[in-house]
């Protein structure tokens, strides 16, 4: 079978959340178990991007509204992510540094979507399954279905759409129609969701399949989907959930190149508290305490608002029984709070604000606690990075958090649960953890070893992608 993934993010070329992750990890299982899985995503100027070699595939013009631009596709030579990889260019608005954050993101992934149809639709033979990513892919299986260049050669593709975040849908306004290719005029309906063009609600509606990231977070789709709930519900009955997996390979504390003493579930105790001493030491925090550590983005859907007054409260409610490290950036309100907060509480609290891959693969192996109060959390990749590192997550129950995590006081838990991001909860969150660490060592010692064999990779996710394709493609 062969699957076209359509991104505007694949780690490692180009990676600004979980999405990367996602779509730099399932097409190498798919081509593992034998099928053709590529990647199509924007040529951002990324070091990736420098440091490989490529070669042209196909060139081309198109119109974004009446201005004409030319884009062409070049594919990564070597496959040595695991799949194909292909990066279309556009002059003036794909070749940024940053993925996100321009004024014109509208017209940069407009552009990018035609362009990939407008290609697509040049092929000698047609793939299996087009399986478009988040709202920056959204209008493709619109524009394979109803647009007028297009239609002819990719309407009988059958195409999958996964909602990764419903937070973000990539509204367009109406006065901005003009920038779509031509499309049956009659199916306007499709684009519209309260008077906007939804570029997530048009791919709900147009494509074969609806997935989002884990089964739970399907649930809250239908009651809290950003105003998409009534229209979740409509299309249940070709929606799933499909929880993600980790790529092990990346994520492998046998391995990790990144950390500095490897381990496996029988030399856990050892090795983190090798790599716990490493990270305490850089920190200036006692390795003797609980390590509870944060790593994220510094945004409101990650509680991350909250974070720097709850630290403060646990601190001061647990008489500095815990330490703590956040690696994070996002708001700099926030930025700016946990900045003071580590002032105040020197020896007690750290941060790095910014983004180190290295420190949070060290993170993982060396914390004791990895704590995800999220208020959205569709599947999350940190609490299952962190259970096959044997740290104990610490997480809301909602979404994947939900699905994924186990509190240890039901039978064979293996995590703390909390049901409110709110300041109280985790602070006695933090209660339940030192309580834990310091006084039930037997079970402590346990659940580490327990949770680094619980199997969060990509294998069965993959396998179910598959059953997904074939049911569509048999139909």
């Amino acid at each position: 079978m062969e699957i076209i993934h359509v991104s505007a993010e694949c780690y490692p070329v180009a990676k600004a959340g979980g999405l990367g992750d996602v779509v730099g990890a399932l097409p190498k299982y798919q081509s593992d178990n034998g099928h053709i899985a590529k990647v199509v995503m924007p040529m951002y100027r990324t070091k990736f991007l420098y440091n490989h070699q490529w070669e042209l595939v196909h060139e081309g013009e198109q119109l974004l509204g009446q201005q004409p631009f030319r884009y062409a596709v070049i594919r990564e030579k070597t496959n040595e992510l695991g799949f194909d990889l292909y990066l279309v260019d556009i002059n003036g608005l794909l070749d940024r540094e940053k993925v996100y954050g321009y004024d014109d993101d509208t017209e940069r992934f407009l552009a990018f979507q035609i362009a990939v149809c407008d290609w697509l639709s040049k092929w000698q033979h047609l793939p299996d399954i087009v399986h478009c990513h988040d709202h920056h892919a959204a209008l493709i299986p619109f524009l394979m279905k109803y647009g007028y260049a297009f239609s002819a050669r990719l309407a009988g593709i059958p195409t999958v759409f996964t909602i990764h975040n419903a937070q973000y849908q990539g509204w367009i306004g109406w006065d901005k129609q003009h920038l779509l290719p031509a499309f049956d005029n009659w199916k306007w309906g499709m684009l519209d969701w309260d008077n906007t063009i939804n570029p997530l609600a048009c791919a709900i509606k147009c494509a074969t399949r609806v997935t989002t990231v884990s089964p739970s977070y399907m649930e809250e789709l239908r009651y809290a989907a950003n105003g998409l709930e009534n229209l979740m519900q409509y299309e249940a009955g070709k929606s799933v959930g499909i929880l993600n997996g980790i790529d092990a390979d990346v994520w492998d504390p046998q391995k990790d190149g990144l950390i500095v003493k490897n381990y496996d579930d029988h030399l856990v105790k050892e090795g983190k508290r090798r790599n716990k001493k490493e990270l305490c030491g850089h920190f200036g925090l006692d390795e003797d305490k609980p390590l509870i550590v944060f790593i994220g983005r510094l945004v409101g859907e990650k509680a991350a608002d909250i974070l720097p007054e709850a630290i403060r409260n646990s601190v001061y409610q647990h008489r500095g029984a815990a330490s703590f490290l956040v690696l994070g950036s996002g708001d700099s309100v926030v930025e700016n709070q946990l900045e003071e907060v580590k002032h105040n509480m020197h020896g007690y609290v750290n941060t790095y604000i910014g983004y180190n891959e290295t420190l949070s693969h060290l993170m993982y192996a060396g914390a004791d606690f990895l704590l995800m109060p999220s208020r959205v959390e569709p599947c999350g990749l940190n609490q299952m990075y962190a259970l096959r590192y044997g740290t104990v997550p610490m997480v809301r129950s909602t979404g994947g958090l939900k699905d994924t995590v186990k509190d240890f006081g039901e039978w064979q838990g293996y995590g703390i649960r909390f049901n409110h991001a709110t300041v109280p909860d985790i602070t006695h969150s933090v209660g339940r953890a030192i309580d834990l660490y310091s006084n039930k060592r037997d079970l402590y010692n346990w659940m580490r070893s327990y949770m680094m064999n619980i199997d969060h990779s990509w294998d069965a996710s993959a396998e179910e992608y598959t059953r997904l394709y074939e049911s569509i493609k048999n139909s």
